[in-house]
């Protein structure tokens, strides 16, 4: 009688097999770094394991304070059986609570610690060993607080761990600095990173994941490669029949190539629905798709095809075949033969070359490990941990690129770091202008001075801000005091800054008070003036009927002696038009004389004057 082996037997094999087949690799774990700042004789920087779930914070730190609970030690339970929180209070430092290994996965004790408050969590290693990557495992079944996990996660030594608690015991504030600026390369301005992931959609919340990551990140992700700045490329693990069971049932049914490429059975039962084979023959599909519409310089089409056929053919419903893969194909307009010659014969006992580089590319190079966990992103030649959600994984793409060449998406709200929403940040800000300094980045918030309207605000950011220039009165006065009364309005804002107004004294800031101008005697303080305040001037009268000349701060000139004045004037004024009329007058005559004379002058050459007779007359003679 033959010996039957499971179908988890031969997944067994089929996994052995690969490991002796590449045993020239290695899985590395991707770390941060762990500083500690206090308490002195725990200073340094240690080394930490990223969690493979949560949302670590790539190209930013995070500060708080160590926390080992006298309770619930390894976070088994909720921390409300044990009435205990973390949560931060406004302007405290946020908490990282130091936990114990084992007794439950490590994605129920970060479910734990972040419902109780905290800001991440660090597991304590049980035994002394190189550090490992804390997965979610498929055998949790359905983890559904698993999406829920925000926090970042990180594994440190039992030797660490232990120097922890020895510290907390003995009193002291353990403050630590999580940083995982330098968790991925940033070399350059484009930032190169691989998916590696798989068409099945029946393998339980992390292929639901994996859809729901796919159908939102396909709009940001398509933005990145249509202006340069990311390449990209999709990858597909498969596994290969040992030669000792090319021919078994579970082979053929799991391997395309006789037995050279496989995949496990999607539902995990080699009774019913779809085999392994299908899921090889998918995989190998899209990965054929992205190799033409690459050729055509169109590598973006790619998330296209894959969400469609997610959307319009899953296994669920019965529809995850080669037509209606075919349907996705011609409603997106690609090359329908070309993708065909591009997979090739199934059937065929010889070697897929799409496949066979799928094979070699999951050995480790360089400093990147083997990729053994699906999905799993490649960021940089350098694997991401974390959740595999859009802004998470946006931001461990900004992190990739070289600082300040980072692309006007990985400033956006889509992966801001909600750091902004706790206390302001530890911000400046104006809540009576609902106007604020804190600025959530995908490296972390700042605390920057916001332009506003057109208008700059100025200063340290955390303490204080201040309007700067042109218009910055039109926003909340530019900070500065403002009052009104019966009707009339003073204000302290300039363009230069805050200066109380003429008639008030103060900083211009907070308060300026009323001068009074009749009290302090700055006005109005001859010998007859009579002065009354008024709220940034005063009124200045006169007594006796005199009046009151501000200029000179005098009084002067009764009424009475005005009228004299004025009849003066006209006395003035009718003499100086006599004056002009005789003067005219004298014009005219002697004008008229010098007239006369010229005449008189012409005429006497013609005829002798009666008061010329001594003038000879001369005759002349004309002969005919």
């Amino acid at each position: 009688m033959g010996f039957q082996y499971t179908g988890a037997m031969l997944r067994l094999l089929v996994w052995v097999a690969f490991l002796l087949g590449c045993c020239h690799g290695r899985f590395l774990v991707e770390k941060n770094g762990l500083k500690v700042t206090a308490p002195d004789d725990l200073k340094g920087t240690y080394e930490c394991a990223i969690g493979n779930f949560g949302v670590p914070q790539y190209g930013g730190t995070m500060v708080g304070f160590v926390a080992y609970p006298k309770a619930n030690r390894k976070t088994c339970k909720s921390f409300d059986d044990f009435d205990i929180s973390y949560k931060a209070k406004p302007g405290a430092f946020p908490t990282f609570l130091l936990v114990d290994r084992g007794d439950c996965y490590f994605t129920k004790k970060a479910c734990n610690a972040q419902n109780a408050g905290a800001a991440a969590i660090l597991v304590a290693d049980d035994k002394d060993e190189p550090l490992i990557t804390m997965d979610t495992l498929e055998e949790s079944g359905r983890a559904d607080y698993l999406e829920n996990i925000t926090i970042p996660s990180a594994l440190i030594t039992k030797s660490f761990g232990d120097r922890l608690k020895k510290a907390i015991d003995n009193g002291d504030m353990i403050n630590v600095n999580l940083d995982w600026r330098e968790a991925l390369p940033h070399p350059d301005e484009r930032v190169e990173y691989e998916f590696w992931t798989n068409s099945n959609d029946e393998c339980g919340p992390k292929c639901d994941s994996q859809i729901d990551f796919v159908k939102s990140f396909k709009g940001a992700v398509q933005v990145l490669e249509k202006k340069g700045y990311t390449q990209f490329t999709p990858h597909y693990i498969t596994w290969y029949c040992p030669k000792a069971f090319i021919l078994s049932k579970q082979c053929k049914s799991q391997c395309i190539n006789h037995g050279r490429y496989c995949a496990p059975d999607p539902e995990q039962d080699f009774s019913k629905g779809y085999d392994g084979k299908d899921v090889v023959v998918q995989n190998l599909r899209q990965n054929c798709v992205f190799k033409v519409v690459k050729e055509h310089k169109k590598p973006w089409l790619w998330w296209d095809y894959v969400t469609d056929f997610a959307i319009r053919c899953p296994m669920k419903e019965k529809k995850y075949t080669k037509e209606c893969a075919d349907g996705v194909i011609k409603s997106l307009g690609l090359d329908h033969k070309a993708i065909d010659k591009c997979i090739g014969d199934p059937d065929a006992d010889e070697e897929n070359p799409i496949l066979k580089a799928e094979q070699d590319a999951q050995i480790g190079k360089d400093s990147r490990g083997d990729v053994t966990i699906l999905p799993t992103l490649v960021i940089n030649n350098r694997q991401y941990r974390g959740k595999l959600v859009k802004g998470a994984v946006l931001k461990a793409l900004c992190a990739g690129f070289r600082e300040t060449t980072e692309p006007a998406v990985c400033l956006s709200e889509d992966i801001q770091t909600n750091e902004c929403l706790e206390n302001n940040g530890g911000c400046w800000q104006d809540k009576a202008a609902n106007i604020i300094a804190c600025k959530d980045t995908f490296r972390g918030r700042v605390c920057e001075c916001p332009v506003v309207k057109g208008v700059k605000f100025v200063g340290a950011g955390y303490t204080h801000c201040e309007a700067f220039g042109s218009g910055r009165c039109e926003i909340n006065n530019g900070g500065c005091w403002k009052d009104t009364r019966d009707g009339r309005t003073n204000s302290a804002c300039t363009d230069d800054g805050c200066k109380c107004p003429d008639g008030f004294k103060g900083d211009g800031k907070h308060k300026c008070e009323d001068i009074d101008e009749c009290k302090e005697r700055t006005a109005c303080q001859c010998k007859e003036c009579k002065c009354k305040n008024t709220w940034g001037s005063y009124e200045c009268g006169c007594i006796g009927g005199l009046l009151y000349i501000k200029e000179h701060d005098t009084c002067c000139c009764k009424n009475g002696a005005t009228e004299t004045g004025w009849s003066f004037l006209w006395v003035i004024l009718f003499g100086v038009v006599a004056a002009g009329v005789a003067g005219y007058a004298v014009y005219k005559y002697r004008i008229r004389r010098y007239m006369d004379s010229e005449i008189c002058a012409i005429m006497a050459q013609y005829m002798p004057l009666d008061n010329k007779g001594d003038v000879q007359s001369h005759s002349h003679h004309i002969e005919m």
